[in-house]
């Protein structure tokens, strides 16, 4: 069986990162998120073990110490983390994995797995990101406030990545995203493996 390709997708709050993963696992097959753990409460429609692993301090410090993480950082005075066994069997069972994580989880992942696919999504302009994280509804303005000075942070990292998309129009950018996960497949490396015996047969 074909091994899956391990993709890290990041973007700073209200880039719309999770609204185009939501709509780009559907639409490609083999293709899933991985849950991560985060100490953060739970939001209101959110389901645990559907959208995070909700998980106590206590219980996340045990898991670092295991270690049974593969990436894991700090984030808005909360924890999150990808657990290292789940992403290898998803791997293993042939399916693409997407992590949506930060640069810090980033840049652990590049020194453990350096052919990981990473992508970074950049909101249009500096207005229009504010205008999302206020858009939400749920955040007062010292935490939008503190968001779009982590944003400047987080778009610094920007050229540590494979790939750059501006999420100005949504469908332009998931068809973008999905351009990437589509050619990653028909890499020379991955398309080697999967077609062994027709490679084999054309040139007897």
């Amino acid at each position: 069986m074909k091994k899956g390709k391990l993709y890290i997708i990041s973007a700073p709050s209200g880039a719309g990162k999770t609204s185009l993963i939501k709509k780009l696992v559907p639409v490609v097959d083999k293709l899933m998120v991985s849950v991560s753990h985060t100490t953060r409460a739970q939001r209101p429609g959110e389901i645990d073990a559907v959208d995070y692993f909700f998980t106590s301090v206590d219980r996340f410090q045990e898991m670092i110490a295991n270690p049974a993480f593969l990436e894991y950082a700090q984030v808005f005075d909360n924890y999150y983390g990808t657990a290292q066994s789940s992403v290898e069997q998803s791997l293993n069972h042939g399916k693409d994995v997407i992590l949506e994580i930060d640069w810090q989880g980033a840049a652990q992942i590049r020194r453990l797995l350096p052919e990981t696919i990473t992508i970074f999504i950049l909101p249009p302009s500096t207005e229009v990101l504010r205008q999302r994280l206020q858009g939400r509804g749920q955040d007062s303005t010292e935490v939008i406030d503190r968001r779009m000075q982590d944003a400047k942070t987080e778009i610094s990292h920007y050229a540590e990545y494979d790939y750059l998309i501006v999420n100005d129009d949504f469908n332009t950018a998931l068809t973008d995203l999905k351009s990437i996960i589509l050619a990653n497949r028909l890499n020379i490396n991955r398309q080697q493996k999967q077609l062994k015996s027709l490679l084999t047969d054309l040139l007897i």
